[in-house]
């Protein structure tokens, strides 16, 4: 063997397979089902059975895929990676990949009879982090007044038009390179039908990224409110976009109040199925505190089976006897209110 193909051999990553125990218990499959819901868009791949997914660590875009297991109070993900090198790195995000209840989680329940319902009938659904910085700001930007189908399709079209296919454990995945997004014109992602505002906002974000400047650690180290200053000052980040880094990708209890999902699961929960502004949304889940990103993945995954309505109509009212409830308003009495609030 020459020297050359030596050392193309030895260049060649090799795989690795391990198991991450979460010790928790977490109903994977529902907290998935979130991916396949909104349509696969080839970056966050779920089809039931595997999770598939890249991460940037550093430079390098490494894929890896995960299968799940039941275990007593715990959760077993088997995990391939397609570079054994970087083994470390995607074992600590495995395991921080669901939201884990806090210890006021149990304190929340008693008090709150509708994310004490939720719980029940939703055991162990908790929200997924999007580790990928870059992928979780632009599923922010796509999704922006759109449904989420369409977004996942404008993604999938990125992904196939300027992605790179990455195999791992017998499945395909694709990574978006921030520095190579970066180096398009506005027309070229105009062509994959996002707007001429969004296909900006994606180049520009993909800019940030690749420039090293802004990076997940980099944000982990800052409090809320200077992760929000520092990413709505990327053209196309606003505050929504910004809690939802907080919630998803960094895995913090925040409520993002702005989101539309999140008003109308709010107001059906709490408001009587008016539809709260940003302020009010606040308000009536300040409760949450440090379990918010708990209580809003229960409520979005219930609307989302469109079983919200009835869940929060059978806990209302329902205290427990070591604590108070918290007060849901009346149906007619905020119906009410928001008819006044029509008048002219």
């Amino acid at each position: 063997m020459s020297r050359g193909a030596r050392d193309a051999v030895s260049a060649t990553p090799t795989a690795a397979e391990f198991t991450v125990r979460i010790g928790a218990m977490i109903d994977y499959a529902a907290s998935l089902e979130f991916f396949r819901r909104s349509g696969d868009d080839l970056l966050d791949r779920w089809d039931g059975r595997t999770l598939a997914r890249t991460i940037a660590i550093g430079a390098t875009p490494v894929a890896y895929a995960c299968t799940f297991e039941d275990a007593v109070d715990a959760l077993e993900v088997h995990v391939a990676v397609e570079d054994e090198r970087y083994r470390r790195e995607i074992e600590r995000i495995v395991r921080a990949m669901f939201v884990i209840p806090p210890a006021q989680f149990a304190d929340l329940k008693l008090r709150d009879p509708v994310i004490a319902a939720l719980d029940v009938r939703y055991q162990a659904v908790r929200s997924v982090r999007q580790s990928n910085l870059f992928g979780a700001l632009l599923r922010c930007i796509s999704t922006q007044q759109v449904n989420l189908r369409w977004a996942a399709t404008c993604r999938r079209r990125l992904a196939e038009t300027f992605g790179r296919p990455h195999q791992v454990d017998g499945n395909v995945v694709y990574c978006l390179d921030p520095a190579r997004i970066a180096t398009l014109e506005v027309s070229d992602v105009r062509a994959l039908q996002f707007t001429n505002s969004k296909s900006e906002y994606i180049i520009n974000v993909a800019r940030v990224i690749a420039s090293g400047e802004v990076t997940t650690d980099f944000l982990d180290r800052m409090s809320d409110e200077e992760i929000i200053k520092c990413l709505t000052a990327m053209r196309g980040v606003g505050r929504w976009s910004a809690e939802w880094i907080l919630a998803r990708t960094l895995g913090r209890p925040r409520v993002v109040a702005g989101d539309l999902g999140v008003r109308k699961a709010v107001g059906i929960a709490y408001c009587g199925g008016a539809r709260p502004v940003e302020a009010e949304v606040r308000r009536v889940t300040a409760h949450w505190g440090e379990s918010a990103a708990v209580a809003q993945a229960l409520l979005l995954h219930a609307l989302a089976e469109k079983t919200l309505a009835d869940i929060a109509a059978n806990a209302d009212g329902v205290a427990t006897p070591s604590a108070p409830a918290i007060p849901i308003r009346p149906k007619s009495a905020r119906n009410s209110l928001s008819a006044s609030r029509r008048k002219p």
